[in-house]
C-alpha cells in the first residue's frame, strides 16, 4: 500500500462573527494601581461619567467593567480572505506578512468594538503574531477608549423629543476620510456603511442619514465616525434645548 504522505496547512483560527457579551471578571481579586481604580473599588465613585467628563484617562479595564457590567462585543470585519477565482469574503481578520530569508512571518490584526446599547462605545485595535492575543489587546483597549454618546432627536420632520437619533449634525474625520452625521426622523433606520452601522447601534442610535467623501479604506471610515460621535459630545447645549431635542 502506498505510504500516506503528511499535507501541513497554515490554520488561521476564526471568531464567530456576532455579538458575545463580555465574561464576567472577578473584580474581588481585583488590586487597583490608579487612584480612579482605587476610588471605584471603594465605592467612592459609581458613575462612570464622573471619569468621562472630568477629561481623566482610563487606564484599567476593571473601571469599566464595574461601572458598566453588561458590556458587549463584536469583532469587525476590518480584511477579507482569499477566495477561489480573484473573490473572496470579509475577515475579522486583518494578515500581513514580512518576508524574511528565515521564511514569511505572518502578522494578524483586529478591531473590537464595545458597548451597551445605550450611549456608551469603545473601539480597540489589537496586532499580534497569533489571532487570540491579537483579540484580546483589541477588546482591552476598546474598554480603555470608551465614550459616552449623546442621543437625541434633532430632526424637524420627527420632533418627538426621543432618544433614537442624534441631535444634531456632526462630522468626524481620519485623514482625508470624511464622513458627516445627521439626524434623521423614527422608521429611517441607519443609512450608513454595514460596520458603521455596527457601531451606532451599539451605541443605541437607530435612525441616522450620512454623507461621506474620500472614503478609501474601511479603517479610515470607521476611525472616521467613531470621531463623529466623539465630537457630539464637545457640543454645548444650552439647558432649554436638553429637553426640546431628548439629549440624552
Amino acid at each position: 500500500m502506498p505510504k500516506e504522505t503528511e499535507v501541513k496547512e497554515e490554520i488561521i483560527e476564526e471568531v464567530p462573527v456576532g455579538i458575545q457579551k463580555t465574561k464576567e471578571s472577578d473584580l474581588s481579586n481585583w488590586n487597583p494601581k490608579t487612584e480612579i481604580g482605587k476610588k471605584v473599588k471603594s465605592g467612592q465613585i459609581t458613575n462612570i461619567d464622573e471619569i468621562l467628563n472630568s477629561g481623566n484617562k482610563i487606564f484599567e479595564t476593571q473601571i469599566v467593567e464595574a461601572l458598566i457590567p453588561n458590556l458587549q462585543i463584536e469583532l469587525l470585519l476590518l480584511g477579507q480572505s482569499k477566495g477561489k477565482f480573484g473573490g473572496g469574503k470579509r475577515s475579522i481578520w486583518r494578515q500581513t506578512q514580512k518576508k524574511t530569508s528565515e521564511g514569511n512571518k505572518p502578522k494578524f490584526a483586529t478591531l473590537a468594538l464595545v458597548g451597551n446599547k445605550d450611549g456608551y462605545i469603545g473601539i480597540g485595535f489589537g496586532k499580534s503574531k497569533e489571532t487570540m492575543p491579537a483579540k484580546e489587546k483589541a477588546i482591552r483597549n476598546a474598554k480603555l477608549n470608551i465614550i459616552k454618546v449623546k442621543r437625541g432627536c434633532g430632526s424637524w420632520v420627527c420632533g418627538c423629543g426621543k432618544d433614537h437619533s442624534i441631535p444634531f449634525t456632526v462630522e468626524g474625520k481620519s485623514a482625508s476620510v470624511r464622513i458627516k452625521l445627521m439626524p434623521a426622523p423614527k422608521g429611517t433606520k441607519l443609512c450608513i456603511e454595514k460596520e458603521c452601522q455596527k457601531i451606532l447601534g451599539f451605541a443605541g442610535i437607530k435612525d441616522v442619514y450620512s454623507k461621506t467623501s474620500k472614503s478609501k479604506t474601511k479603517m479610515g471610515l470607521i476611525k472616521a465616525c467613531f470621531d463623529a460621535l466623539k465630537n457630539l459630545s464637545h457640543v454645548k447645549v444650552k439647558q432649554e434645548d436638553v429637553a426640546r431635542l431628548g439629549i440624552k
